[in-house]
């Protein structure tokens, strides 16, 4: 898209629309973004100077800025040092069905892609009081800490945290595959799991490992997952990518 189709689209869509409530600056930051996701503004292309963008739509530098901002905020655009503001190249969707336990390996494996994880932490230690309450523990029980950076060919696509009474895992080789693949190995695969989904806005420490800014969205899973004979051998909260991960749930009608 050049220059006057740019501004020809945001025109079009709106930008002085006085029936629109709100700063200038949001509706061109929504604007912006809504060109974005259709890609009529591709990844990596550079967006115009706020000077350029300012005079031509006949608004003040500062809205312009200020969208750039917001959609900075949003994971939208990625701005670099003496080049400008881009758009910021994101992976392709990866989705998840609701309605299989699956691990995040097997997940990626399924897809055709390289499933891989960074560990960040990997320890043994005492429940906080809500991690044994879920994990039905007292709180003098030790458990295992691993937090992983997920990711798919390389590309980081979550950040989980679990943990696992340490009498169902070993400790030394869960950092050698999955964390399901390990806990079977021990013969403590789970069986089912029961998951929560919330949407959420990502605190700068996870955001930096995900690669995206802080603030963007992300889809929290709390997942505790139950062996056979119903003990519950994992708590893991993991923050998904809003970008880049789709959970997908096939709904019948009731009888």
């Amino acid at each position: 898209m050049n220059r006057t189709t740019l501004i020809t689209a945001i025109e079009e869509r709106g930008l002085h629309d006085p029936q629109l409530t709100g700063p200038l600056y949001r509706n061109l930051a929504r604007i912006l973004g809504e060109l974005i996701e259709e890609g009529q503004l591709a990844p990596a292309v550079g967006l115009p100077p706020e000077r350029d963008l300012a005079e031509q739509l006949g608004v003040g530098r500062i809205t312009v800025r200020n969208a750039y901002k917001e959609l900075l905020t949003q994971g939208a655009v990625e701005a670099r040092r003496g080049s400008g503001t881009f758009v910021a190249e994101r992976p392709a969707r990866i989705s998840q069905h609701l309605w299989r336990l699956t691990s995040f390996s097997e997940d990626m494996l399924s897809r055709g892609k390289e499933p891989g994880a960074r560990v960040v932490t990997n320890k043994v230690d005492r429940p906080s009081p809500d991690e044994a309450f879920r994990l039905g523990i007292g709180v003098d029980t030790t458990v295992v800490r691993l937090d992983r950076l997920r990711l798919a060919d390389g590309v980081p696509m979550a950040f989980e945290r679990a943990v696992v009474p340490r009498h169902y895992l070993d400790q030394d080789r869960v950092e050698e595959t999955s964390l399901y693949g390990a806990l079977a190995r021990r013969g403590h695969k789970p069986v089912r799991a029961l998951q929560r989904l919330t949407a959420v806005t990502l605190d700068p420490g996870t955001a930096r490992l995900l690669g995206v800014h802080r603030g963007a969205p992300a889809l929290l899973i709390e997942r505790v997952s139950h062996l056979e004979d119903d003990r519950i051998v994992e708590y893991t909260r993991s923050h998904y990518r809003a970008d880049a991960y789709d959970f997908v749930a096939e709904l019948k009608i009731g009888e």
